[in-house]
Protein backbone atom coordinates (compact mmCIF):
# COMPACT_ATOMS: atom_id res chain seq x y z
CA UNK A 1 0.00 0.00 0.00
CA UNK A 2 1.12 3.37 -0.89
CA UNK A 3 2.01 5.76 2.15
CA UNK A 4 -0.45 8.91 1.79
CA UNK A 5 1.15 12.30 1.89
CA UNK A 6 0.51 12.63 5.72
CA UNK A 7 2.36 9.48 6.36
CA UNK A 8 4.98 10.33 4.55
CA UNK A 9 5.03 14.02 5.66
CA UNK A 10 4.76 12.35 9.81
CA UNK A 11 7.86 9.93 8.81
CA UNK A 12 9.82 12.82 6.52
CA UNK A 13 9.41 14.94 9.59
CA UNK A 14 9.97 12.24 12.29
CA UNK A 15 13.55 11.56 10.72
CA UNK A 16 14.56 15.12 10.77
CA UNK A 17 13.54 15.81 14.08
CA UNK A 18 16.01 12.13 15.27
CA UNK A 19 18.54 13.66 12.96
CA UNK A 20 18.32 17.15 14.56
CA UNK A 21 18.95 15.90 18.08
CA UNK A 22 21.35 13.34 17.43
CA UNK A 23 23.54 16.33 15.56
CA UNK A 24 23.21 18.65 18.60
CA UNK A 25 23.72 15.75 21.00
CA UNK A 26 27.47 15.42 19.70
CA UNK A 27 28.10 18.58 18.87
CA UNK A 28 27.21 19.30 22.69
CA UNK A 29 29.07 15.86 23.40
CA UNK A 30 32.47 17.21 21.59
CA UNK A 31 32.53 20.55 23.56
CA UNK A 32 31.79 19.33 26.62
CA UNK A 33 34.66 17.44 25.98
CA UNK A 34 36.87 19.87 25.07
CA UNK A 35 35.93 22.43 27.25
CA UNK A 36 37.01 19.87 30.08
CA UNK A 37 40.35 19.45 28.53
CA UNK A 38 41.33 23.02 27.86
CA UNK A 39 38.77 25.39 29.60
CA UNK A 40 40.59 27.97 28.86
CA UNK A 41 39.48 27.57 25.59
CA UNK A 42 35.99 28.07 26.42
CA UNK A 43 34.67 31.18 24.34
CA UNK A 44 35.80 30.03 20.77
CA UNK A 45 34.68 26.52 21.39
CA UNK A 46 31.28 27.76 22.66
CA UNK A 47 31.16 30.25 19.32
CA UNK A 48 31.62 26.60 17.11
CA UNK A 49 29.57 24.79 18.82
CA UNK A 50 26.64 27.39 18.79
CA UNK A 51 27.58 27.53 14.84
CA UNK A 52 27.17 23.84 14.49
CA UNK A 53 24.15 23.38 16.79
CA UNK A 54 22.68 26.32 14.27
CA UNK A 55 23.42 24.38 11.32
CA UNK A 56 22.32 20.98 13.17
CA UNK A 57 18.79 22.56 13.90
CA UNK A 58 18.44 24.04 9.94
CA UNK A 59 18.60 20.81 8.77
CA UNK A 60 15.67 19.85 10.92
CA UNK A 61 13.56 22.62 9.97
CA UNK A 62 14.71 21.96 6.50
CA UNK A 63 13.04 18.35 6.80
CA UNK A 64 10.41 19.59 8.61
CA UNK A 65 9.60 22.12 5.59
CA UNK A 66 10.06 19.10 3.40
CA UNK A 67 7.39 16.84 5.41
CA UNK A 68 5.25 19.57 4.65
CA UNK A 69 5.79 19.63 0.75
CA UNK A 70 5.23 15.76 0.78
CA UNK A 71 2.09 16.01 2.91
CA UNK A 72 0.24 18.29 -0.17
Amino acid sequence: MILSGIGLGAIGFGLAAIGGGIGVGLAGLGTTQAIARQPEMYGRIFTIFIMTAAMAEALALLGFVLAFIAMA
